[in-house]
């Protein structure tokens, strides 16, 4: 088959599309023929490379896809060949005390199609039956494929962790970016005041149409000044921070007594500078969140599924020209997802 591979961490000269070997079907596993995925931040970190990975190249990315099933093992029950399906990326064990006690996306193992393990871009893959959740015959494979690890890493971020009411403020950095934009959408439907940031007029735009109140080009006022501005000077009650060290410390200035600060990555840095003496005086709280429960992903994903949520798409490319979809991210250009499709299904 024909798959996207990573022959070099480093650079996108690293990035091949090209002959791979068919995936081995285990007993719990699906075999699916893919109709499109989408990249996401993550597969940037895994190609330059991570302390933390130490991956047997060439290594095939991806966590988002969707597709038809081809085959299935013989313990799977959940689907048969011809089902439509999307990917949902988090492993876990299954066993251990966190898994046991029913939020898996504590695993002492968790893990990621695409970053730890085989990914997904390929015309083929072999995908773990827990790992696949149906797709409605009325949902465009370009959604189904772009839409997963974001929404449901948004939906547990402000509706599970930062546990969000209705009529509290939310800020929302990075408002084009993939989670970004979800979790702009998500604060909207859940009644908060929405304040998100953006560098271009365009951005800014896109950001009014899918539910911010308020908007700041970044790149010409300092966000955590808005903030306080718009607000009288008392701050946000949730920051949505992807970002890391470019935004901590003004990430923290930005929020009211007893705010909270959500986290799933670092995409500009992962060690900043931080403020002890406003978190502590102020009564702040950081918290971290990775991915989504099962049911999380099932909540979320009902409403892309209705149209109540929308994944933004930048571009669809085919997947032989996967180094240029890393330099739509990298550069950050337009709004939203970069989606991927087998040079076979264009």
């Amino acid at each position: 088959m024909q798959a996207i591979k990573i022959t070099a961490h480093g650079g996108t000269d690293g990035i091949e599309y090209g002959e791979y070997p068919n995936p081995e079907v285990g007993r719990n596993d699906v075999l699916v023929d893919v109709k499109a995925g989408a990249l996401n931040h993550l597969d940037v970190w895994v190609r330059r490379g991570l302390p933390t990975l130490d991956l047997e190249l060439p290594h095939v990315p991806g966590s988002d896809a969707a597709g038809v099933v081809e085959a299935v093992g013989e313990d799977v029950s959940r689907f048969e060949p011809g089902d439509r399906v999307a990917v949902t990326a988090g492993v876990n064990c299954g066993h251990c005390e966190f898994c046991r006690s029913g939020d898996p996306t504590l695993c002492v193992n968790f893990h990621l199609l695409g970053e730890h393990v085989t990914g997904v871009h390929s015309e083929y893959a072999a995908v773990p039956e827990d790992n696949l959740i149906p797709v409605p015959e009325h949902v465009d494979w370009i959604t189904a494929g772009a839409s997963s690890l974001v929404f449901q890493t948004a939906w547990r971020m402000l509706i599970d962790r930062a546990d969000i009411e209705a009529g509290e403020k939310v800020l929302v950095l990075g408002a084009s970016g993939g989670v970004g934009h979800a979790a702009l959408q998500i604060a909207d439907y859940a009644g908060a005041e929405v304040y998100a940031t953006g560098s271009t007029e365009e951005k800014l735009q896109y950001a009014r149409e899918h539910g911010a109140d308020h908007v700041v080009n970044y790149e010409e006022q300092n966000f955590a000044e808005w903030v306080r501005s718009e607000t009288g000077n008392r701050g946000v009650d949730v920051v949505v921070d992807y970002i890391g060290a470019g935004t901590w410390r003004d990430s923290i200035k930005s929020l009211a007594k007893n705010g909270r600060l959500v986290t799933c990555g670092g995409t500009a840095g992962g060690n900043p500078e931080t403020d002890i003496p406003r978190i502590f005086w102020n009564q702040l709280q950081i918290i971290g969140s990775t991915m989504g429960s099962p049911g999380q992903v099932d909540d979320v994903m009902e409403l892309v599924w209705d149209g109540t949520f929308t994944p933004a798409i930048r571009e669809v490319l085919p997947m032989s020209q996967t180094a240029r979809a890393h330099e739509i991210i990298e550069g950050r250009e337009g709004f939203g997802k970069v989606v991927v499709r087998p040079d076979s299904e264009l």
